[in-house]
Order: C-alpha cells, then structure tokens, then sequence
C-alpha cells in the first residue's frame, strides 16, 4: 500500500471516530433523534479507605479540640498513657514534645490534594505509632511539609507493635 492511500485510511477512520464519538455526545446529551434513551450515569464508586490506622475495638468520640479543630478518640488509654495529656487540635511538635518521639512514622496525601485550587487543610495525613500506646494522624496542609499538622485522631491501643 501506498503512503498516500495509508495516509487516506487513518484520515477516514480518524474522521469515523470523531464522528463517532459525536453521535455519543448527542445520545447522551438527548440532541439526536435516536429513539434510544440515554444510558444512566454511573454510580459514583465509594471512596477508598486511608492507608492507616487500624482501629481497635472500642469506642469512638467525636469532640471538638483547641482552634475549633474537630476530630476522634478511639479507645481507651492504657495504664500511664501519654496520650491522656493530648487534645484534638495540637501541633505536631507541642504533641512530640509532650509524648516523645514516635516509634514509626509515616505521610500520605488525601483524596483532597488532588482538587485544584484547594488550599485548606487536610490535603495529607501524618501518622505517628508509639509501641504500647497507639497511633496519633495529624491532617496537614500544604504538600511537601510533613513537618507541621494538627492533630485529629488520637487511638489507644494498649497491644500497638509500634509499626506501620
């Protein structure tokens, strides 16, 4: 075959799907005659679990901390916790220098980091796992520092391997 007849074809089929794809357009939109109904939109798929925090049984309470920031404690504090001197709302450093360092750490963004011109908080989580005592995530803002955040969720969790 040609190159000018090779190049004649992938025109038309390029036109065919355009075409194609117009008649879609025009289906689902209800611009074409088709006696055809438009298909239904799909269903929305339900949003992912975050990667962290394996709650233990127990229960969760939903209070409102310091600067209005709002956020849960699940379970309940083992014996001499260093969680108990924690409230919702705290700094990240205001919460290590309270509690000491973590034995493991870790980031990750949320579903808003991805939502253009967004610039509140919460486009990331930072969790912290302290070994006997459970897990603190902190919501973050701006991408790239992982070094501030509030705190959000505290979880008590006496058995805590203190690992991701």
């Amino acid at each position: 075959m040609s190159t000018h007849r090779m190049a004649c074809v992938a025109a038309l089929m390029a036109s065919a799907a355009l075409l194609g794809g117009c008649e879609t357009v025009k289906s689902v939109t209800g611009g074409g005659s088709s006696a055809t109904p438009a298909p239904a939109p799909a269903a929305a798929p339900a949003p992912a679990p975050a990667p962290a925090a394996k709650a233990p049984a127990g229960d969760t309470v939903h209070v409102k901390g310091i600067n209005d920031w709002e956020g849960d404690i699940t379970g309940k504090p083992a014996a001499n916790s260093r969680f108990t001197k924690l409230t919702i709302g705290m700094g990240m450093r205001q919460v290590t220098d309270l509690v000491g360092p973590p034995t493991d750490q870790g980031a990750y963004v949320t579903g808003k980091a991805w939502i253009p011109f967004y610039f509140g908080s919460d486009r990331y989580r930072h969790e912290m796992v302290f070994k006997g005592q459970g897990r603190l995530i902190f919501a973050g803002g701006s991408a790239g520092d992982f070094t501030s955040g509030n705190l959000i969720w505290i979880i008590h969790n006496a058995s805590e391997a203190g690992y991701r």
